[in-house]
């Protein structure tokens, strides 16, 4: 399957964002040929690979001179990062361009980024958001200077040693490994994939969820708060993507032992729902009672509307996949509770109008806000205050309920013989040719969409973005992207003290905070959500023309 639309949307919102930035407009070119549009693709192609890759592996963006790089944090030089737009996602891209020309160039492309990202597996089998080619003692350093100091990115501040589901970054790699495997059946590739899907199954709780971190510890405190990294993750759909991952063997090996654990992650959601008079989910679930629990500390014990739309997406997508009605028997109540938290439009006009968070018991929102200057000033807390809250993690939400509701209707009308006949569950069949090089889409099976969306469709071919591709690539061999997010260098140790000013409302700190920030003046640089936005473009040129 596709990248999941997790990935897209922080894909193509990134390269969205930086276009506009740069003031590219479209305009009418020479039509180019096919050979234009391989002869581009190649030049970039070789800049990533030869110039902008470490040992194989990528960050997401680079400066011009490649002296800075960052992934969701800047990053060492001898770093690579895991999470989508990462080192597995620009793999897949070049498995794409593979399939696209059969050009060997492509595959190599391909075989290098596998083999980083088998440099460093975590020996469980799973991977971490980063690695660091210069060993474990410099990977630590880096969590106890850039990482420790990411006010905002509390999933950096400590160092477990382990694996995290957070973010697609392991189920991205699994994907690409189990793709780099069927391709051309190497044991290497089979090996890795291997101890990857080992990993997989193993972590899985009975009930059927994933904890976000495993191996699982219990070691990491934050402001009195347990160590959530343990319990059973619905955030950016992790249970989700370990689904997917798994379809995904049994569609490329016909691996019929991947499909209890499949049945058993969906029966999961069914068994988080919460009773009436809140049949919601929350962010993460504790595995003794299956109840909603806080994780970092912006994201408190509740209930969380946005989390709960995706639990019911998938619930419809479950139905899809195997035809089973139980999938469907509690959606209209939980839609219904949606609904009875909606904001009155007189509520903060201007925001959404579902808010964030919603405190179990009493249902009335809870709000998210900040004080102090940095990580060791600083400090995250709720209440009932609409104003004056936090910007990098919004406290209200669209959710669009009423699409919601008439995707129910439709499946609810939909007999399961019917509903079910597109499922990759009925048998083995090919993997899709292309993961990357497809219309973005939010009714993509990975989300609960249609089921006949999962397989690759026709694109149209776009001859003067393609041209504009191929004047814009400058003589280096990248495409000139504004940087529209930055980070402040490290700068040391804290103080305790708070730095005047007000923070509660910026996206960073004060100097000490190493978190990402926009940009008031972007830089141009290297992107590789670009690279792989303008890759696909070209590839859809050269597959149709």
């Amino acid at each position: 399957m596709p990248l999941s639309p997790l990935s897209r949307r922080r894909l193509m919102a990134t390269t969205a964002a930086a276009f506009a930035a740069a003031g590219l407009p479209l305009k009418a070119l020479a039509a180019p040929t096919k050979a234009d549009a391989l002869g581009t693709m190649k030049k970039a192609a070789r800049f990533m690979v030869e110039k902008a890759a470490y040992k194989g592996g990528y960050v997401w963006s680079y400066s011009a001179d490649l002296s800075r790089r960052w992934g969701e944090m800047e990053a060492f030089p001898t770093m690579i990062w895991v999470q989508p737009p990462g080192t597995g996602t620009v793999g897949h891209l070049f498995l794409d361009a593979y399939h696209a020309t059969r050009d060997e160039y492509y595959y190599d492309a391909a075989r290098k980024a596998a083999d980083a990202l088998i440099a460093i597996q975590n020996p469980a089998g799973g991977w971490n958001y980063i690695g660091d080619f210069a060993g474990e003692a410099s990977l630590k350093r880096w969590y106890d200077t850039i990482g420790k100091n990411g006010w905002r990115l509390e999933e950096f501040q400590h160092y477990y040693g382990n694996c995290t589901f957070d973010d697609e970054g392991t189920a991205e790699c699994c994907k690409f490994m189990l793709r780099m495997y069927v391709e051309k059946k190497d044991p290497k590739y089979k090996a890795a994939f291997e101890k990857a899907l080992k990993f997989v199954l193993e972590s899985q709780y009975p009930v059927g969820g994933w904890p976000q971190r495993y191996p699982l510890k219990n070691e990491f405190h934050h402001h009195g708060n347990p160590d959530y990294t343990s319990f059973i993750t619905f955030n950016d759909d992790v249970i989700g993507e370990n689904i997917e991952f798994l379809i995904m063997v049994y569609q490329a090996l016909g691996d019929k032992s991947v499909l209890e654990p499949i049945r058993r992650a969906m029966d999961c959601y069914i068994a988080c729902q919460q009773p009436q008079p809140q049949p919601a989910w929350g962010l993460q679930h504790t595995v003794a009672d299956l109840k909603p629990a806080g994780a970092r500390t912006y994201e408190p014990k509740a209930f969380a509307t946005h989390a709960t739309a995706s639990c019911l997406s998938q619930m419809m997508t479950f139905y899809q996949l195997t035809g089973d009605p139980k999938y469907l028997t509690r959606v209209p109540e939980a839609l219904d509770w949606l609904d009875s938290v909606r904001l009155p439009d007189d509520v903060m006009p201007g925001k959404p109008r579902y808010p964030t968070f919603i405190q179990i018991g009493n249902g009335r929102p809870l709000y998210v806000h900040r004080a102090g200057s940095n990580v060791v000033s600083g400090r995250y807390f709720t209440d009932e205050n609409p104003h004056n809250t936090v910007t990098h993690y919004s406290s209200f939400r669209n959710v669009d309920v009423k699409g919601l509701r008439a995707r129910y209707q439709t499946l609810k009308a939909t007999p399961p013989e019917e509903a079910s006949k597109h499922s990759p569950l009925k048998g083995q069949r090919p993997l899709p040719k292309y993961f990357m090089v497809k219309d973005i889409s939010v009714e993509d099976l990975s989300v609960g969409g249609d089921l006949s969306s999962s397989a690759p469709k026709a694109v149209s071919a776009d001859a003067d973005k393609v041209a504009k591709l191929t004047v814009e690539l400058n003589a280096e061999g990248w495409w000139p992207t504004p940087l529209t997010s930055t980070s402040h260098p490290y700068a040391g140790e804290p103080p305790a003290e708070p730095t005047p000013g007000d923070f509660s409302e910026t996206k960073v700190g004060d100097k000490y905070d190493t978190s990402p920030y926009p940009d008031p003046n972007p830089k141009i640089g290297v992107s590789t959500a670009a690279f792989i936005a303008n890759m696909a473009t070209l590839i859809k040129y050269v597959d149709v023309a």
